[in-house]
């Protein structure tokens, strides 16, 4: 049987997760924070004020899960945060002399705070949708987030960046059920803030392998404890 959409718990979502992106990015009001990750944080915040705003008003039914079909919540913490974590924080040692922990936690949680909303919340209220369907509207409603709108070769690009995600991460959520993990791959482009060259992109890739064969063996060796979240 499946589930009815929520329009309203939408409307509701995007309204919250849009203002909140246009007062921080659009508007002065952040001007006096000092402290340039806490901006960070509250430019993604958002999508998971919506999301919980959303939930409570309309009294859902909506799984917000950190761990998943996972046992506990160390085992996607240590494969989807940690492990990037050490990697990138080599990389960075090598190429400027220092470890970015404040900036690598920062990025983390701002994925966290992204995915509670765009897969945590709005893929669960679309997963009656045919999969193309799903996606093309979280593409189309993510991309509009950002408030780039113009249709310059750089925003087309990025759309297609974005669709392509939305399909990658979701298909990440569908296997985990877990916010952690969809946080981690959803945090990898942005580790890297000045660029990709070649030393990033084979990190990247290295760690799409890691995870997709952890995903892979761990649902055949153990039978997940949450029904495996719908496309």
């Amino acid at each position: 049987m499946k589930t009815k959409i929520n329009f309203g718990a939408i409307i509701v979502y995007y309204v919250i997760a849009v203002a909140c992106r246009y007062i921080a990015v659009k508007t002065n009001l952040l001007s006096g924070i000092e402290n340039p990750y806490l901006v960070i944080l509250l430019r993604g915040a958002g999508p998971a004020l919506g999301a919980l705003a959303a939930i409570k008003i309309f009294s859902l039914q909506n799984p917000l899960s950190l761990k998943g079909i996972y046992k506990n919540t160390l085992i996607p913490f240590a494969v989807y945060w940690v492990l990037p974590a050490v990697l990138i924080a080599g990389v960075y040692y090598v190429t400027i002399g220092k470890f970015p922990i404040l900036l690598m936690f920062t990025v983390l949680v701002y994925g966290l705070l992204e995915e509670i909303g765009w897969r945590g919340f709005l893929q669960e209220q679309l997963k009656s949708l045919p999969k193309f369907y799903s996606i093309l509207i979280i593409a189309i409603l993510w991309f509009a987030w950002h408030l780039n709108l113009e249709m310059t070769a750089g925003n087309i690009i990025f759309l297609g960046i974005i669709f392509f995600g939305t399909w990658g991460i979701g298909k990440v959520y569908s296997s985990t059920g877990s916010l952690i993990a969809v946080a981690g791959v959803h945090s990898l482009n942005n580790f890297f803030r000045d660029g990709l060259h070649q030393t990033e992109l084979l990190l990247i890739a290295a760690l799409l392998v890691i995870w997709i064969g952890f995903i892979i063996i761990y649902n055949r060796r153990n039978k997940p404890e949450l029904t495996p979240v719908s496309e």
